[in-house]
């Protein structure tokens, strides 16, 4: 009997296989990765976010640029220094040469001196310019200058016998000359001195006026005043520097939006619908410089000078700025609306769709900049946040299906559109406001999410 043929080929085993892990359905199903996902798309939004603060400079500077060209052909920035006495001088100053060596030289140096008592009279004529689409504030200047010099005998900061009183020069100093409208002279004593351009030193101004004023003995020993009527386009702004031991100025307008700017404000203003008046009383004691010195003051005669701007009210970059700066929390907020919604509705939002939300929310910034140059930024504030939160709504319809949580999110959005808007109008009380609000925001999502099972929410 022959045995039955053995089998060599390999066991078969009957016992199942356990099932691999599913780790990309874990983490599809897990909401902390989500959560991580969700967040960095915010920060990922960041980098839109910054573009538009760019964009907003940008046009912010091409509005500087319009400013400046009216200003180049009608008159920009307008500051008076003087009228002042300059009379030159032989010095004899060490000069640095190279190869650190120096050497003494004879050089013309300037004695200044500024009027006992300065007045100035001043009215401004607004009008306004259009370059493009931006408007540029000017003004037709209509100014009165009376200036009282003492009796200059004995007032020499250097020795008396080194001034050339022959060679004395009567000084204006006007920051832009090209807008001035008419001759300049200077009535005193029954006689017209005639200004030319330009000045003998830079020591107290960059540009101005001046008519040659040779004193003699018998006028160096008694006072005198002057009267100078001057015709003067400018842009912007006017300031006076405080030039006499007593400087009065008074500055009148229609223009109804002053902003009152420099080193002193005015000690009684004015301000209605139909303009503007201010006065200031300065005296010598309240400036960081003397009646008589020589060589430069021109930093500190600047920084001493006060006056008015004459500014637009509204200013749509800076608050188009502001609102940006919010940008982050009107993103934050609308993503959480969605992530609560699919957690408690356990949906499923890709990240596409989280993007897609955002950029429209990034969107709504640049629909800002773009209205607000041309309806004012109220209006253009309104009509793109209603424009915004019509297209996410309407998207987010689609992607949550449920009427309430479409609902929701609306709601949210107007809160959140609204509270940025009370925050942006506010100066003082901004961040006092955006703190509560942030708190009872905070309060809000920490309510919602206590019940939440956060382990087990994606399973």
């Amino acid at each position: 009997m022959s045995e039955p043929a053995s089998t060599t080929g390999p066991a078969i085993s009957t016992k199942p296989e356990a099932p691999r892990p599913d780790r990309l359905g874990w983490l599809r199903r897990s909401m902390t990765f989500r959560a991580v996902v969700v967040a960095v798309l915010v920060l990922l939004l960041l980098i839109p976010l910054s573009m538009v603060e760019e964009l907003i400079r940008e046009r912010e500077y091409r509005k500087e640029e319009a400013i400046n060209e009216v200003g180049a052909s009608w008159g920009g920035n307008q500051v008076l220094t003087g009228p002042y006495l300059s009379v030159p001088y032989q010095a004899t100053v060490r000069v640095d040469l190279e190869n650190g060596r120096s050497e003494m030289r004879e050089m013309t140096q300037y004695a200044h001196f500024l009027p006992e008592r300065l007045e100035v009279n001043s009215a401004l004529e607004p009008e306004q310019r259009h370059r493009g689409i931006y408007d540029v504030v000017v003004y037709k200047g209509h100014f009165g200058i009376q200036a009282a010099f003492p009796a200059l005998q004995g007032l020499s900061p250097v020795k008396a016998a080194a001034l050339r009183w022959h060679e004395a020069s009567l000084c204006l100093g006007i920051s832009d000359l090209r807008s001035i409208k008419k001759q300049v002279a200077a009535q005193m004593e029954g006689r017209t001195l005639g200004f030319e351009p330009g000045l003998p030193s830079n020591d107290l101004s960059a540009s101005g006026l001046s008519a040659v004023m040779a004193l003699d003995s018998a006028a160096l020993s008694r006072p005198f005043e002057l009267k100078i009527d001057l015709d003067l386009n400018g842009s912007g702004s006017f300031r006076v520097v405080p030039a006499g031991r007593t400087t009065t100025v008074a500055v009148q307008s229609t223009w109804p939006d002053p902003s009152f700017q420099g080193a002193f404000l005015p000690d009684s203003s004015t301000v209605d619908a139909k303009g503007f008046k201010a006065n200031w009383t300065v005296l010598h004691l309240n400036r960081p410089y003397p009646q008589e010195f020589t060589g430069s003051r021109y930093s500190e005669l600047e920084e001493s000078a006060f006056g008015a701007d004459l500014i637009l009210p509204v200013d749509e970059y800076r608050k188009s700025t502001r609102a940006t700066k919010y940008g982050v929390m009107l993103i934050v907020l609308v993503f959480l609306v969605f992530f609560f919604v699919e957690v408690l509705q356990r949906l499923r939002i890709h990240p596409i769709q989280y993007l897609l939300v955002g950029f429209a929310l990034c969107i709504f910034y640049t629909l800002l900049v773009a209205l607000s140059e041309h309806i004012g930024f109220g209006a253009a504030y309104v009509a793109s946040a209603v424009a915004v939160i019509a297209l996410v709504v309407y998207y987010a319809r689609s992607v949550f299906k449920v009427a309430k949580a479409t609902q929701l999110l609306a709601l949210v959005m107007l809160l959140v559109f609204g509270f940025m808007f009370t925050v942006i109008n506010q100066e003082d009380y901004a961040l006092l406001i955006g703190s509560i609000g942030l708190f009872i925001v905070l309060a809000v999502v920490m309510a919602l999410s206590r019940k939440i099972d956060w382990d087990n929410s994606g399973d």
